[in-house]
């Protein structure tokens, strides 16, 4: 038997960056997934304290049971994929419990993948490299579960570091740990979750891919993180014909993502923490114009934030939904989350969940 908790994420800045080969800075947070395998029973057996009941598949895998739903895949994806690549795996019971909010931007998926990936791994003695653990379990979402996600979320979980966000590089999955002591400069990241709905496999998320996708074709680049800043408006110029004005929108959110991402690493290494609030609000300005993944929920939540005194804030996750991030000065949070309260009440919006985060340790073994 083994037992492994995975985080879930918060990315400070770097939205929808992942899957255009660009650059993330996302660091691991207290809320969290725990999985344990056990070996028993004659298939592979999938449970969750969040889900009622279990379900069961044979070892042949998901691909003799089309009714498992999509919690399961999430949990029984990394030995059904294993036992493709033809690793011996047993009957198991894999079981996970979750405090991770669901729908609300802070990879909630990943943190139940990356906990299965490395429970299974120990149980199993596989001995998996960092890189195949972050490649199973990048496959379970994808392949398995049918989500587009980039990466970043499962890097974020497996890799993060205490004290530190992790940077990024999606093209060859290095990530670095710089330093974000919050606490030293007099700062609290207060995270709001909007309660307005979120989810990474909808049509919405797949159709940004999509047009990211097609404007790097169009400008002759392997991806939009091809595209350098000082060029941006050259390559803009270049985009014509059907759906030209989408993909110039979308192009310029993720060549200026980039760039704001590259900019909050370098005032982090030189500890100017305090300096990247206007780059935060700069990243919510561009995803709310730009690749238009916001909602009156977050948009609220940001502008209250900043009315309030916030250094900087933005929506952070995938979009359509989720949560908001401030930079604020730490005896400020309370009176932030309350008027964010206020407001919400006042526009008739579900009562937002307001909570503080610090950058915490990626995916670990849980003894005993």
């Amino acid at each position: 038997m083994a037992t492994w908790r995975a985080p879930g994420r918060v990315n400070l800045i770097g939205e929808h960056t992942d899957y255009n080969d660009g650059f993330t800075l996302p660091f691991a947070i207290a809320a969290s997934c725990t999985a344990t395998v056990r070996p028993g029973g004659d298939g592979l057996r999938a449970g969750s304290a969040q889900v009622d009941g279990e379900v069961a598949i044979p070892l042949t895998g998901l691909a003799e049971a089309p009714a498992v739903p999509d919690w399961a895949r999430y949990v029984l994806g990394a030995a059904w994929l294993l036992r493709d690549r033809g690793v011996d795996v047993p009957p198991l019971e894999v079981t996970v419990d979750s405090d991770v909010p669901s729908g609300a931007g802070l990879s909630s998926s990943a943190a139940v993948v990356c906990s299965v990936v490395t429970a299974l791994d120990d149980a199993l003695g596989l001995g998996l490299a960092p890189d195949e653990l972050l490649a199973l379990s990048r496959a379970v979402e994808n392949d398995v579960v049918g989500a587009p996600t980039g990466g970043m979320d499962q890097l974020a979980s497996l890799r993060s570091r205490e004290g530190h966000v992790l940077f990024c590089d999606m093209r060859d999955l290095a990530a670095e740990p710089v330093p974000f002591d919050l606490g030293g400069a007099g700062l609290a990241l207060l995270v709001v979750d909007s309660r307005a709905p979120h989810a990474h496999a909808d049509g919405e998320y797949a159709a940004r891919r999509r047009g990211c996708e097609a404007a790097a074709a169009a400008l002759g680049v392997p991806a939009l993180r091809d595209v350098v800043i000082d060029d941006l408006d050259a390559a803009l110029a270049r985009l014509d014909g059907v759906g030209a004005e989408e993909q110039r929108r979308y192009t310029r959110h993720i060549v200026t993502e980039d760039a704001r991402v590259l900019q909050t690493v370098e005032l982090l290494r030189a500890g100017r923490v305090r300096e990247i609030g206007p780059l935060l609000t700069q990243s919510h300005v561009s995803m709310r114009d730009d690749f238009r993944i916001t909602v009156p929920e977050v948009d609220t939540a940001v502008e209250v934030l900043l009315a309030g005194g916030a250094l900087g804030a933005r929506m952070t996750g995938g979009g359509f939904g989720g949560c908001v991030i401030g930079l604020l000065e730490a005896e400020a949070v309370e009176s932030a989350a309350a008027q964010v309260e206020e407001a919400f009440a006042e526009a008739g919006f579900t009562p937002p969940v307001a909570f503080t985060v610090t950058p915490g340790p990626g995916a670990h073994r849980v003894d005993g």
